[in-house]
């Protein structure tokens, strides 16, 4: 069963899109990536389960035939996210006051006081405070400065007031 991350990698390599992503969000995908690949090692080390000839096939075999392509695609897109990811870096001092990818952003709304991280769409969790660069708000704050009013219609106008932004160390 596909999910939504599968979709999204899915239409990128169609796109030839670039996946943006943190410096955290990279190290977690390779070592993603580096597990899946020794549990296929582990899976294929002793070989696949005999196949018995017989009229019915095998549901061992074919269960394992099942978990070792689906194995197989999973390392394929992880190997194609690492093969076309581009890493947000930290911006010169001069350019900090700006909203760029990787940046932290205190936001006023409407006089709640909430903050964001803008990420590329891998990593994007809004419970966890993360927001994707394509998503309405994210892409509305990018390019904005403090003090930066911004209107953003999802599915109701808000307003959001930019009060800080803050880059981790590169």
């Amino acid at each position: 069963m596909k999910n939504k991350m599968d979709d999204l990698i899915s239409k990128n390599k169609i796109l030839g899109k670039t996946f943006y992503l943190t410096r955290e969000g990279l190290k977690k995908i390779k070592g993603e990536y580096q597990k899946l690949k020794e549990l296929k090692f582990s899976k294929t080390r002793g070989g696949a389960p005999r196949f018995f000839h017989s009229d019915d096939l095998d549901p061992e075999y074919l269960d394992f035939e099942d978990d070792l392509s689906l194995l197989d695609a999973k390392i394929s897109d992880l190997e194609y996210i690492i093969k076309n990811a581009k890493v947000a870096k930290t911006p010169p001092p001069k350019n900090q006051n700006i909203v760029q990818l990787g940046a932290k952003v205190l936001l006023d709304i409407e006089g709640e006081k909430e903050e964001f991280a803008i990420v590329g769409t891998l990593e994007a969790n809004p419970s966890l405070g993360k927001i994707s660069n394509e998503s309405p708000v994210g892409r509305a704050l990018l390019g904005h400065r403090i003090g930066d009013e911004v209107p953003v219609s999802s599915p109701i106008k808000t307003i959001y007031k930019i009060e800080k932004i803050k880059y981790s160390k590169s």
